[in-house]
């Protein structure tokens, strides 16, 4: 066999491992994956067991949900679990606003959006960090993304007193806006005037 066959022949068996192991990889891709209701039913079990730790003391909370008809948004009463740690509490308001409102008001975060953590620096500032999804699931318009907003901060300053302002990321990451609106590249403090006063 010539050296020319020897290097032919090893690049064949090359070729064979590499087309073997990327076949092997894309079966347990598409066969082993978790569907995406498995993983939206654990992320939802993860959530309530966030939103309700063992050893806290339950209070009610205040949380703060868009109607975009209003332009404001809405209080909505939630006992709430409180874990220990205000950046633990911070999550937990998160986690509660992205479950949806119990009495019908508008959503405040798509439901495939993931709170992937939480942070709170001494100066009050506290950085929430979103995955993706929230940028192609929100719904579009200056006003759903100034509620959307408005309806963390508010939620996570009124119910966290040692929180001043909130810092969004996404991905781990500043962005400059969410649907091309609101500049994000600063924290934003609570405004009361979002909220809509009165029946």
């Amino acid at each position: 066999m010539t050296v020319r066959a020897k290097i032919l022949l090893l690049i064949l068996l090359m070729a064979l491992g590499a087309g073997g192991f990327y076949l092997r990889s894309l079966a347990q891709h598409v066969f082993l994956e978790p569907t995406p209701r498995a993983e939206e039913a654990a992320r939802a079990k993860l959530n309530q067991f966030a939103l309700q730790p063992n050893n806290g003391t339950m209070q009610l909370a205040t949380l703060y949900f868009p109607a975009l008809n209003e332009g404001k948004i809405l209080p909505e009463s939630r006992s709430i679990t409180w874990a220990q740690a205000d950046a633990d509490r911070v999550r937990q308001v998160v986690l509660a606003l992205a479950e949806g409102s119990h009495q019908g008001y508008g959503r405040v975060l798509p439901a495939s959006t993931t709170v992937r953590a939480v942070f709170l620096a001494p100066d009050g500032t506290a950085y929430v960090d979103l995955s993706n999804d929230i940028l192609s699931d929100l719904e579009p318009g200056i006003q759903s993304e100034t509620l959307t907003i408005y309806s963390i901060v508010n939620s996570v300053a009124i119910n966290i007193p040692s929180v001043k302002r909130v810092q969004f990321l996404i991905q781990g990451q500043e962005v400059e806006t969410l649907d091309g609106h609101a500049d994000l590249t600063a924290a934003f403090v609570p405004d009361s005037t979002r909220v809509k006063s009165g029946p």
